[in-house]
């Protein structure tokens, strides 16, 4: 009987692995499938754990300040105003995903668009746009982002928006180039020559086909963004308390470096985690969309 369920299992497993070649193929990925699960453990700690924990992320107690982990009922012990660091992590994580998430949606349609537009039409439009890209991508990321923080009124709605200003750039190149590819493909010549319109063949033709690289950048612009809140939160322009995010908590660390040093470490290790567990899911996107890598 176990010999017929292990056959029949097999069977299932071969049918789906032909069915669905992109899925085997980042299975084989060991690490993006590690990062896949970390990405989805913190999702979930972030978003429902707050509604578990019996502690919340602004309450105080200041007869129980600077408690080490480990060393009471606060698992990853409190900060100077006795406030659970297990809280704050989780909703800080909400904050600093939601940003991630939120920001990279945004720079998604910005630079799809004019990645599109600049790669089918070529030509003069094409020229303008990407010089205006080639001139964005001139300034360093990280002075932009301080630059324009400095003058704006802080708040998650104005941080996703600033984040998504200064990183579409990366995405309208690839996108650019891959519809720049495309644009002579049999298809999309006959798709021309039957009389579509520009928008479909954008949209319905070559759109589609460059998905792939596509999927990839917004992985890799989801890292990024959770990198560029916490440096901005840090440096004292992002996000401010009493709001947590991952980047304000390590601000309010560095004063107590020496003496209670889990205040950054904590946070810390969230940021590397995810950051690094997208980079990982990233590089398995791009493996597992890439047909040539099919066996």
């Amino acid at each position: 009987m176990s010999a017929v369920h292990s056959t029949s299992l097999s069977l299932v497993r071969r049918s789906f692995s032909e069915r669905h070649p992109a899925i085997r193929r980042f299975m084989r990925h060991r690490l993006a499938t590690l990062g896949l699960v970390v990405i989805g453990v913190m999702t979930l700690l972030s978003f429902v754990g707050p509604y578990l924990t019996q502690f919340n992320s602004t309450d105080t107690d200041i007869r129980n300040r600077l408690v080490a982990p480990f060393a009471g009922v606060h698992i990853l012990g409190t900060d100077p105003l006795g406030r659970d660091i297990l809280a704050r992590l989780m909703y800080a994580g909400r904050i600093s995903l939601s940003v991630g998430f939120a920001a990279t949606l945004l720079s998604m349609v910005i630079g799809v668009l004019v990645g599109l537009v600049a790669g089918f039409y070529r030509g003069a439009i094409g020229t303008v746009l990407m010089r205006f890209v080639d001139s964005m991508l001139c300034f360093p990321t990280i002075f932009l982002l301080l630059a324009v923080a400095a003058l704006i009124e802080p708040s998650v709605i104005s941080i996703v928006v600033l984040i998504a200003a200064a990183s579409w750039m990366e995405v309208a190149r690839v996108v650019e180039g891959q519809v720049r590819s495309l644009r002579s493909r049999d298809f999309a010549v006959a798709a021309e020559s039957l009389g579509a319109s520009d928008v479909r063949i954008m949209f319905r033709e070559l759109l589609p086909n460059a998905v792939g690289p596509i999927v990839v950048a917004a992985t890799l612009n989801i890292a990024n963004a959770i990198l560029a809140e916490s440096y901005i939160s840090f440096l004292g322009f992002g996000i401010h308390p009493p709001t947590p995010s991952w980047g304000n908590m390590l601000e309010n660390a560095q004063s107590y470096l020496t003496n209670a040093p889990w205040l950054a470490i904590v946070p810390g290790v969230a940021i590397t985690l995810t950051v690094t567990s997208f980079n990982f899911i990233g590089d398995g996107l791009r493996d597992a969309l890439d047909t040539k890598l099919d066996r």
